[in-house]
């Protein structure tokens, strides 16, 4: 049959069973399309490729037409669960979730790491790096492949089995979505898909993403908005996702990509020159298909510009994300710990964890992935740093450090919850203080900017989650898990983070205490770096007796 040019001048082909009633092409052929170009003959992998693979010896990746026989595909058996009212998100990668040196499968996550996480008193799970990326230590971000399951991690049956057994355990399952930018590879990804510069992507300076050595999607361009809309709709219908987290909204909104400019708060650095019209509209209308096919679908924005309307709905005018990240939370712990704790201010504390727009939900966090990766450093590593590698027994001496670093550790992941927005976010492994950073196995590479970047000779060691430290009783980092559970079982029981009642009755800085309530709970917290308080008065807004249903001082707890 002959490829035609239908009338909104997409080439297509329809290819009919055989006689015998078989596929045209053989479940698991590699496949791919050959162009005749002005510049030559170009192969790409296609763009709805459903499954790619890297074959051994081969650099790039071969697209595989996927359609198993019907008894070889996976069958859901358990319904989706309800939109929990406050999402208490546990951000994973399936890749690096294993205590040993390697890459991790799907069929393993869904049996070691799901319980986990249903133990923890967390009720959603987010998984990164799912979109087909041929870099792995892109993080998933260098999408290649974007209707494609990442294959190093097992079969698009796998993911739905594993997808499945989340649903069973009353799991929430979102993805971490990339329509923010793409990989610019060209033998495996979009980039040149037809030999010019221009097919998905806006050409010229403004195609590239120059931070991020990728490729910028033109969301003017009809087929663009129905290849991302679509994947969209894909990754819900066919592997019953539960919702997105959108990465690098910013990015999508402003030609300047939100980077080298500083926002005020001022309307005109929203709505400007530099504003990306199209992108904006792709957004609304990407949330405004899926909460229309998917109402208990949930969208998360990742923004640090503060844009207006984020989280509002599209019919009043909003962009439709049912929640945004609350960003400056992370940033500001990292200042603060960066300095002494004499100068850490109450009432600027509250401000960040509070300073969010009106009816606008907030997904809040400590720390993400972000401040894991080789670079940065953790919460805990910033409080603890090398003490953690000697300190941690509990039949062993502490230090100072060791007894601060535990307290505090445990007092900022509790008033970023408490006081911070209607859903939390942890990245695995650090409710009980991960040691180290997360370093991809990588060789030595040269940036676009000249500069040289040693490598870690492809090593897997410091790319693996040391689950065994929180599940080892004998160590400190056993009671700081205990806390973050205990953490999430009470926001199970009393809901605080989604009450209507809020109120900050003391924000004292000679004393460094912060009290407020939040439904039914009164905390109270003291961030004295050496006094402790007794018979302290705190106002409460309901008369009564009260009882005590947490405490710790000194890094020791009566929890």
């Amino acid at each position: 049959d002959s490829i035609l040019s239908n009338d909104l001048g997409v080439w297509e082909i329809f290819l009919p069973n055989n006689a015998d009633g078989s596929p045209p092409i053989p479940h698991g052929s590699r496949v791919k399309v050959r162009m005749d170009t002005p510049s030559g003959i170009k192969d790409s992998i296609p763009a709805w490729i459903k499954y790619s693979v890297q074959t051994p010896g081969d650099i790039p990746y071969n697209g595989i037409y996927y359609d198993p026989p019907e008894e070889e595909k996976y069958v859901f058996k358990h319904p989706q669960p309800k939109r929990p009212k406050s999402l208490r998100i546990y951000e994973t990668h399936v890749g690096m979730s294993s205590p040993e040196p390697k890459i991790n499968t799907y069929a393993n996550f869904r049996d070691e790491v799901l319980p986990r996480i249903k133990r923890l008193g967390y009720n959603a799970v987010q998984i990164m790096a799912i979109q087909e990326h041929s870099y792995y230590g892109s993080f998933g971000y260098h999408v290649t492949n974007f209707f494609a399951p990442s294959s190093r991690f097992g079969s698009p049956e796998d993911l739905k089995s594993l997808i499945d057994r989340a649903h069973e355990l009353g799991l929430v399952v979102l993805m971490d979505v990339v329509h923010s930018h793409a990989s610019n590879n060209t033998l495996d990804g979009l980039n040149g898909f037809d030999g010019t510069d221009t097919h998905y992507f806006h050409g010229g300076s403004r195609g590239h993403h120059w931070m991020w050595d990728s490729r910028v999607f033109n969301y003017g361009n009809k087929e663009v908005i129905r290849f991302l809309l679509s994947n969209a709709r894909w990754w819900l219908e066919e592997y019953k996702f539960d919702g997105f987290r959108f990465d690098g909204a910013t990015s999508m909104m402003y030609t300047h990509h939100g980077l080298q400019v500083t926002f005020t708060g001022s309307y005109h650095e929203y709505f400007g020159f530099a504003t990306d019209v199209d992108a904006v509209v792709y957004l609304m209308l990407m949330n405004d298909l899926i909460h229309g096919f998917y109402p208990e679908a949930v969208t998360i924005g990742e923004d640090v510009s503060g844009m207006p309307t984020f989280a509002l709905p599209v019919q009043v005018g909003g962009v439709g994300f049912d929640y945004r990240l609350h960003m400056a939370v992370a940033d500001k712990w990292i200042e603060l710990l960066k300095g002494n704790d004499e100068a850490w201010e109450m009432g600027n504390i509250v401000h960040t964890l509070t300073n969010r727009r009106w009816l606008e939900k907030c997904v809040t966090y400590a720390e993400s992935h972000d401040q894991a990766l080789v670079g940065d450093k953790t919460i805990a590593f910033w409080l603890m740093d090398k003490d953690m590698y000697d300190f941690m027994a509990l039949n062993g001496p502490s230090t100072p450090n060791i007894d601060r670093g535990i307290a505090l550790h445990k007092m900022i992941r509790l008033i970023t919850m408490g006081l911070g927005g209607e859903g939390y976010l942890n990245f695995m492994g650090n409710e009980f203080g991960h040691p180290e950073w997360i370093d991809f196995p990588r060789g030595p590479q040269v940036l676009p900017s000249g500069k040289f970047i040693p490598g870690n000779n492809n090593s897997y060691d410091k790319c693996r989650r040391r689950f065994d430290l929180g599940d080892a009783e004998f160590l400190r980092y056993h009671g700081m898990q205990q806390f973050d559970q205990a953490m999430q079982h009470l926001e199970e029981k009393y809901g605080f983070m989604t009450s209507d009642h809020q109120y900050v009755s003391r924000k004292h800085e000679e004393d460094k205490v912060i009290v407020f309530e939040k439904g039914d709970l009164v905390f109270v917290f003291n961030f004295h770096w050496s006094s402790s308080y007794f018979d302290y008065r705190v106002g409460c807004l309901k008369p009564g007796k009260y009882k005590v249903m947490w405490g710790g001082w000194a890094g020791g707890e009566s929890w």
